[in-house]
């Protein structure tokens, strides 16, 4: 495998806590030398698990981006037990540009693992990630939400595996997170986000999050996200003091997410109306809502239906859409 030509001076293996950054070669012409400069914190104490805690994987979901910023700043070595890395502004292009994707090569950082060592920026981060830090981790965090486009009920997510045992291992992690929802997603045969590239080389236990979205910081969703991570640390026994937070004492509603049938595409260009909000339950075959032509008032609008069951924990913003945008996507109890 080609090493990374990613650096940094941070010593993964040194007790402490350092704070830096990783830096990317990036030769432009305002920088024949320069390089792109990715903050990095780590903070060890001994043997002991270790944990990756990402978030700006998308450079306009902002809670978790928030949450890990603030986690940096507090966060001490005599407070924990084992390994905490943290990446609180994975794709840090997209995210001083505050765009779901890189302004410099378009890349979505979600869907370029493993990523390639040679490549544009984003996909040197991806291979860097994978292959450098995940290598490190026994459990992967990745905080997600909405972003710009989209709106989510605040869920935390995890995938099923092949080995019952880690499927189990995983989803008591979701639980212990505190949100209402945890749910299982269908990756649908998709082999180039952060679950797939966590236990691409072996079963590590992996947790996502969706937290709210609208391209701001909402305040509900913050929360969650920051309590959760503490939970989290809790949970796995990275935290040694006393419990900063409770642990929750009802389980959350476990969904899945099944697959293609639980995504509402438009069906056509123009003004979509939702027939629905966030937190509805609906059946298959209901009407999800309609795309109206406002240049061709005479036309009927376009119906978009649900083709599965289930519950509504995300939604579109923008009004304006074109044939093949997702409107709504749902998960169903298990």
């Amino acid at each position: 495998m080609t090493v990374s030509r990613i650096r940094t001076e941070i010593d993964f293996s040194a007790d402490g806590k350092q704070v830096g950054w990783a830096h990317l070669p990036h030769s432009v012409h305002e920088s024949a030398y320069g390089v792109i400069a990715i903050p990095l914190a780590v903070i060890r104490n001994g043997e002991g698990p270790t944990i990756l805690l990402m978030a700006g994987n998308h450079g306009d979901e902002y809670e978790g981006q928030v949450a890990l910023a603030k986690l940096i700043r507090r966060l001490e070595p005599g407070q924990i037990r084992g390994r905490v890395i943290i990446l609180p502004a994975a794709n840090f292009p997209a995210a001083m540009a505050g765009r779901r994707t890189s302004p410099i090569d378009q890349g979505n950082l979600n869907r370029t693992f493993p990523g390639d060592p040679r490549g544009t920026p984003t996909w040197m981060l991806s291979h860097w990630i994978e292959t450098v830090l995940m290598e490190m981790a026994d459990i992967v965090v990745d905080l997600h939400s909405g972003g710009s486009s989209l709106d989510y009920i605040p869920i935390c997510m995890t995938r099923r595996f092949e080995d019952a045992a880690v499927t189990e291992a995983c989803v008591a992690a979701v639980q212990a997170f505190g949100a209402r929802y945890a749910v299982l997603m269908d990756l649908i045969g998709e082999d180039r986000t952060t679950f797939a590239a966590a236990t691409r080389t072996r079963n590590r236990i992996v947790v996502g999050t969706e937290m709210a979205g609208k391209g701001t910081v909402g305040i509900e969703a913050l929360e969650i996200a920051e309590t959760g991570v503490q939970r989290l640390l809790q949970h796995f026994g990275i935290w040694q003091g006393a419990p900063l937070v409770a642990m929750p004492t009802e389980p959350p509603t476990l969904l899945e997410v099944k697959g293609v049938e639980h995504y509402v595409y438009a069906p056509d260009a123009g003004v979509f109306e939702s027939f629905v909000d966030l937190g509805a339950r609906v059946v298959a075959g209901q009407p999800a809502g309609q795309v109206h032509f406002i240049d061709d008032p005479m036309r009927p609008p376009a119906l978009a239906h649900f083709r599965g069951a289930g519950l509504v924990v995300c939604k579109r913003l923008p009004g304006r859409v074109v044939r093949g945008d997702c409107v709504f996507h749902l998960a169903s109890e298990v």
